[in-house]
């Protein structure tokens, strides 16, 4: 026999019970860490993203994901018109491309 044959043969056998669930403990761990740090704020923000998309109606100003200003002026089923400019354009965008609302315009007006 060789020297590794020797090796081998005297190699014990892989720990089973609590001890090889210890060895993934740290994995566990990992995968918390993650879900709390990235995945459970990003699933909170598309929900924050979503509720202001569907509280938006005529008059509110927004700003796109493409930096355009401009006031909401008709809501379809799945895209908003808004005027931009000065010279009263119309543009139809997705609501998905909405980023943010610049200014509310009150339920009493």
């Amino acid at each position: 026999m060789t020297k590794f044959s020797v090796f081998l043969a005297q190699a014990q056998p892989a720990p089973s019970g609590p001890a090889s669930l210890l060895q993934f403990l740290p994995l566990v761990l990992m995968f918390a860490a993650m879900y709390f740090l990235l995945i459970a704020p990003q699933r909170k923000k598309q929900k924050e993203h979503e509720k202001m998309l569907t509280t938006l109606k005529s008059g509110d100003d927004v700003i796109t994901t493409g930096g355009i200003y401009g006031t909401i002026t008709s809501v379809k089923e799945d895209r908003f018109i808004i005027r931009v400019g000065d010279n009263n354009q119309k543009l139809e965008i997705g609501k998905g491309f909405i980023h943010a609302v610049v200014k509310k315009t009150d339920a009493a007006s």
